[in-house]
């Protein structure tokens, strides 16, 4: 009992908030750093926009994947061998991914990257988790996420930079460096969270974990709601550098100078989740984001059909999407780690494993969809936005009784 009560004095500590969105920046900068690139990693390396596309879908099913094993994995041996051993993986895949002379092993590092990186991301929530009350914790994650959201808002202003000056290897020289930087941090900062490690026991523990989460309504629903909102983000990433490239004719340097709109929206949701949700409650957060996510990607088809082909068309509107992903995502990942607090870690994998799962689905459909016309990725971001309101009502219903835990 004195460990529990000892564990939330670090979270007061500056350095302990830094440490967490260091960690948790770490894979979405490697999704966004090389976004920029993509066209001309294209051209370098001899093959078409569709395959230089399974860098990213590829790098997203690996996350999928990496976040169903880490999170069990954290619950049984604790939060800080995994991810320090989760950091040293995503640097050695940078470092495969600089050297690459070939598509092939290019992918290869970027499947490892994933893996690797991964980890900072499920942690990072697992570790709230552990230190906070279900109350506290889309507040608090909301926070962190504001914080990590300027990682990947940066991210592909710099990619798009390095690109432009010296060539696309240069961005996974920046990953390699920045996931150097966070593995000593991590390593010099970070103490235990899980004071139950090993309860989970065997891997028949584990499956019984991931079952229980199966058989319940509002996990999924916390879930579903999370993963189709998420979607809708990675279809744009996946389609806007060759709308904006390509189509438009622009820059990857001013392709990121652009970005950078979105997440803007994104900190300003966060923040809102971090000052409201307790308050008002998780359900109404998650309503108003995905209702604002939907509109978002209605007046984005408006501006197009009304024929103003202009990169403001595109992030103007995204901007209210990053919005709406902001308001969402702490409250349904709060939601769904909430469920079992006992198994907190395998929540947070399943459930991120899900939302990444959907960005992996969604990036390969927008890259073969894409020709001429902006109108396939829109089409797309629609469907998603839809299912993600749908997916609601499976909360909506639920919630009406108090969740366990």
């Amino acid at each position: 009992m004195t460990s529990t009560a000892e564990a939330p004095p670090p979270i007061a500590k500056p350095s302990f908030i830094a440490l967490l969105i260091a960690v948790a920046a770490v894979s979405p900068l490697g999704i966004n750093m090389y976004l920029p690139s993509t066209p001309g990693m294209a051209r370098a390396l001899g093959v078409d926009f569709t395959t230089i596309q399974l860098t990213l879908s590829l790098y997203l099913a690996a996350m999928a994947v990496g976040q169903l094993i880490i999170g069990p994995l954290s619950d049984r041996f604790g939060r800080r061998p995994v991810l320090l051993i989760g950091l040293a993986i995503f640097v050695m895949g940078s470092l495969i991914c600089l050297m690459a002379q070939g598509i092939v092993l290019l992918i290869f590092g970027r499947i490892v990257q994933a893996v690797g990186g991964c980890a900072g991301i499920t942690l990072s929530r697992a570790i709230v988790r552990d230190l906070y009350g279900r109350n506290q914790v889309a507040s608090m994650i909301g926070y962190v996420t504001m914080g990590m959201a300027i990682a990947p808002m940066l991210a592909p202003t710099i990619g798009g930079i390095l690109e432009t000056f010296y060539g696309w290897r240069a961005s996974f020289v920046f990953l390699m460096a920045f996931g150097s930087l966070a593995l000593l941090f991590a390593f010099l900062q970070l103490h235990e969270t899980n004071n139950n490690r090993g309860a989970a026991g065997s891997a028949r523990m584990l499956l019984r974990s991931y079952f229980g989460l199966f058989g319940s309504r509002l996990f999924w629903g916390y879930t579903l709601a999370t993963s189709f909102v998420s979607a809708v983000f990675f279809a744009f990433l996946a389609g806007a550098p060759y709308v904006m490239i390509e189509l438009m004719g622009r820059s990857p340097a001013e392709y990121g100078f652009y970005f950078a709109i979105v997440p803007c929206g994104y900190i300003l949701g966060n923040f809102a989740s971090g000052r409201f949700a307790g308050r008002v409650g998780v359900n109404l957060m998650i309503l108003t984001g995905t209702i604002m996510t939907l509109v978002s990607v209605a007046v984005m088809a408006g501006i197009f059909a009304a024929g103003f082909i202009h990169p403001v068309a595109l992030f103007g509107p995204m901007f209210f999407i990053g919005l709406g992903n902001g308001l969402v995502l702490p409250s349904g990942i709060a939601g769904a780690v909430s469920v079992k607090p006992d198994a907190a870690g395998a929540a947070a994998g399943l459930s991120g494993s899900l939302q990444i799962g959907f960005g992996a689905m969604v990036a390969p459909l927008v890259g073969s969809a894409l020709d001429m016309t902006v109108w396939p990725l829109i089409a797309i971001m629609a469907a998603c936005a839809l299912f993600a309101i749908a997916s609601f009502a499976l909360v909506a219903k639920r919630r009406k009784a108090p969740a366990a835990g």
